[in-house]
């Protein structure tokens, strides 16, 4: 690992290079490499020491900021030089004696100086070989508390000490939050990336006139992409979940024709497991309950289906649904399945736990700790009751509501591509470095052969392309290899020439937090990787218009 490896930026997210957000964060910092040379520094620590970044950069960190010569604890070798030895030769964390300093007061060229007392700790960094890559020295500011100890005010003392131990945690805690909102970030671009190619070519195939077999190859493909998307889709709801950042739209749901919504679902492969899944008893037949309708609909069809994949062969699915009072509904769904016992119910809604099931059990072992996440988010609760030998019974408990009017949602039918032509030809420009992506949208806009696709690898190309050929559409990704889909973006708003003509972004990032302020700066709409078909030729037929 070398220095450089400080200056990578992350040009295709439009955010400050790794440097400038070491340099800029709130806090005493210095970085050394295994020979003790100066890589990096933060303002604070700059200003707090009175030197300049030019001046301290590529220097032995005891040349710039030598060791106090009155230091008790030197013992014949210096305090700072003692403990980035400890740090060199055990690669663990060592906190140092409390320094004292004085530091010439801000604006004060006379000679004014005032006592300082620091904290200081070295932190060892090591790259993915396990070899010490960095040492990082953080200072924290105890002045305050010493003299507090000095005059004799302990409790004062001990009340900004741990309020100081505090707001380091919740620092901490902070950076840990960001750290993983920027992993799964990530996480969710670098997985849907290939799936945006692998589902989008296989529902073409599906779409296609192919014969049984090769349909059913296609289909076979297309099952285990919606499958890892569901795993992605999952970690990401779960996150959404723990910072309070999941969408809701809790509202009168009502029980009868989502119960059998989802059982149809489940239907087929109840018969491909001879497992026999029996009408849903309500006895409320109008019975209601206070519920976001998709996400109440995700979690039975996650119960159901676990109900079946767990059952023995020839075994029963029954669903109840019965009032606990006049305030709450119970939803249960029972097999006939091994059932589990008191180690298994305790492991059972634990993230990636999938207890004994085989390889031939599909499954991410994420449904159960979403579904109650996902339940109790609703005001509800889901429990479990289970005995070896005698099946399972999952129950779902929500606020029970008075009816409301329902719009039912047509189900979508299995047809080819229709093929519509525009009334003039229009010209589409794909912003994309994929070049996948690419062929995909191409092969998906065969059906419109109005429409004449240029494609752009790099972001300043789109710009490009797009004040010279001024398209009908741009269709935008954000991680492009020059600059980000944000900065493109802004460029089109900012002319006059490309202003006005419509931008949809098609991005693999699916975080709650990135779609939001694309569109109040003038996207017209943001898809999601991978892209169904239909999903991009409504899109695209919206703004290009379907000739009558």
């Amino acid at each position: 690992m070398t220095e450089g490896r400080l200056r990578r930026v992350v040009t295709n997210s439009g955010k400050p290079d790794f440097r400038s957000l070491f340099e800029r964060a709130p806090g005493l910092f210095l970085v050394v490499d295994p020979n003790l040379r100066i890589v990096a520094v933060s303002d604070e620590y700059l200003d707090a020491t009175m030197t300049l970044r030019e001046e301290v950069m590529g220097r032995g960190i005891l040349d710039v900021f030598p060791d106090n010569p009155g230091d008790p604890e030197a013992s014949g070798v210096s305090n700072l030089s003692a403990s980035l030895e400890r740090v060199r030769r055990d690669r663990v964390a060592d906190t140092m004696a409390v320094q004292k300093y004085d530091i010439q007061r801000p604006g004060d060229q006379g000679g004014g100086f005032e006592e300082r007392f620091w904290s200081p700790k070295n932190t060892p960094v090591s790259d993915p070989d396990g070899n010490l890559a960095y040492i990082i020295h953080r200072v924290q500011d105890v002045t305050e508390f010493i003299q507090l100890t000095e005059r004799g005010t302990e409790q004062e003392a001990e009340l900004f000490l741990r309020t100081q131990e505090l707001e380091s945690l919740n620092d901490e805690l902070r950076a840990a939050d960001w750290a993983k909102n920027e992993f799964l970030s990530k996480m969710s671009h670098e997985l849907r990336t290939p799936l945006a190619a692998i589902m989008g070519f296989s529902e073409l195939l599906t779409l296609a006139d192919l014969d049984g077999k090769k349909r059913e190859w296609a289909e076979t493909i297309l099952r285990a992409g919606k499958h890892l998307l569901q795993l992605v889709d999952e970690v990401l709801d779960i996150s959404r979940i723990e910072s309070g950042q999941l969408s809701m739209s809790v509202e009168p749901v009502p029980l009868r024709p989502l119960l059998d919504d989802a059982m149809e679902l489940i239907q087929p492969m109840a018969d491909a497991r001879g497992v026999v899944l029996h009408p849903a008893q309500i006895s409320d037949a109008s019975g209601y309950v206070r519920a976001d309708h998709q996400r109440l609909k995700q979690v039975l069809i996650n119960l159901l289906s676990n109900a079946v994949k767990y059952n023995r062969e020839g075994g029963d699915v029954r669903v109840s649904v019965d009032a606990i009072d006049s305030d709450r509904m119970r939803i249960a769904v029972a097999d006939t399945g091994l059932g589990m016992d008191q180690a298994s119910l305790d492991k059972l809604f634990t993230p990636f736990e999938r207890l004994d099931a085989g390889a031939e059990v599909q499954g991410t072992g994420l449904g159960l700790t979403l579904s109650r996440s996902l339940v109790e988010a609703m005001g509800g609760s889901l429990d479990v009751a289970s005995s070896p030998g005698e099946g399972s019974t999952f129950s779902i408990e929500l606020a029970r509501c008075e009816p409301a009017a329902i719009v039912a949602t047509p189900t979508e039918e299995h047809v080819l591509i229709a093929e519509r032509t525009y009334g003039t030809d229009r010209r589409l420009l794909y912003i994309e470095d994929t070049v996948t992506n690419i062929h995909l949208v191409e092969e998906i806009l065969e059906s419109r052969p109005s429409v004449r696709v240029l494609p752009a690898a790099m972001g300043r190309l789109g710009v490009e392309l797009a004040t010279e050929h001024r398209p009908d559409l741009i269709l935008l990704d954000l991680h492009l290899p020059d600059i980000g889909g944000e900065e493109v973006l802004a460029k089109l708003r900012a002319d006059e020439r490309t202003r006005e003509i419509p931008v949809v972004i098609l991005s693999a990032d699916a975080t709650d937090q990135t779609p939001g302020p694309l569109l109040e700066d003038g996207a017209r709409a943001y898809l999601t990787k991978p892209i169904g078909v239909r999903d991009l030729l409504e899109v695209v037929d919206a703004y290009l218009g379907v000739a009558a």
